[in-house]
């Protein structure tokens, strides 16, 4: 999703203060963001290591498959997909979109990657192996984020269109199957962007915010949530823009990056197990 002129939300952790201090002098509540998580466990992920990332990606879809670390970049005439070297971020091989697509997130599907657009209204099929497009489908509504669900349902494409749906695909040709809203407490959790699934749970970057959230697709409630505040130092900020990109190593470990971020950060999330 492109940086708009929007005031950053309150963070997870952040927002119960704010709404009682604002009710007690009588002002007008800010504009809705995550609510206060009650009892859903919220953690901070903890650095393992910090790898090389192009600061010219404006990252928007990040996934590890079998040694390469795959990535979708954006921008109207710059959206690319990339294959990376996940231990020094370099770029492997790259292939431009069609000039006027606006490149959003990207899931791998066995020997073929798919990756949205995000107002263009079609995804790209793409050959794994070499980085070509072999076709294009339509998607009904705005492209943000996507990421592969396996289980015991059979295998489903899940993509975020930053409302607070997850919107289920079939894999082949990214049919429509179904739609969960999604909730904390109870209440809607919106501008859901970038996803990645990992066993019977998918992960959203919130945008505009330093929120993750963890999700049971099956009901659409969140069931842990991480603040990633200030995991981006302030001295790496200059020209950066939102946290987006989650990509599953292994276990309890991811990788994190942003928009225009100059480093990509190995980390561990201690959350709950799902």
């Amino acid at each position: 999703m492109p940086a708009r002129a929007l005031l950053r939300r309150p963070s997870v952790t952040g927002l119960l203060p704010l709404l009682l201090a604002l009710a007690a002098c009588g002002a007008a509540a800010p504009a809705p963001g995550l609510p206060a998580p009650g009892p859903v466990p919220v953690v901070r992920p903890q650095v393992l290591a910090e790898i090389p990332h192009d600061p010219q990606a404006f990252t928007q879809g990040l996934e590890l498959r079998d040694g390469t670390l795959y990535e979708g970049t954006g921008r109207a005439g710059r959206s690319q997909l990339r294959a990376l070297d996940p231990a020094t971020g370099a770029v492997r091989a790259a292939s431009p979109l069609p000039p006027a697509y606006f490149g959003e997130g990207i899931t791998v599907v066995g020997d073929r990657i798919w990756q949205l657009t995000w107002q263009d209204g079609v995804a790209v099929e793409w050959d794994r192996a070499t980085l070509r497009p072999l076709r294009e489908v339509p998607v009904d509504g705005e492209g943000w984020g996507l990421c592969l669900l396996s289980g015991g349902s059979g295998d489903r494409v899940v993509r975020s269109d930053g409302t607070d749906r997850l919107f289920l695909h079939d894999p082949a040709d990214l049919a429509g199957t179904g739609s969960v809203a999604v909730t904390l407490d109870g209440a809607p959790v919106t501008r859901l962007n970038e996803l990645e699934c990992v066993g019977d749970r998918v992960w959203a970057n919130v945008w505009q915010t330093d929120d993750l959230v963890r999700i049971d697709p099956s009901t659409g409630v969140v069931d842990a949530v991480v603040d990633a505040t200030g995991l981006l130092p302030a001295g790496q900020r200059a020209g950066a823009d939102v946290l987006n990109g989650i990509a599953h190593v292994d276990g309890d470990e991811y990788l994190l990056t942003g928009k225009l971020w100059p480093t990509t950060f190995r980390v561990r999330l201690p959350v709950p197990p799902a």
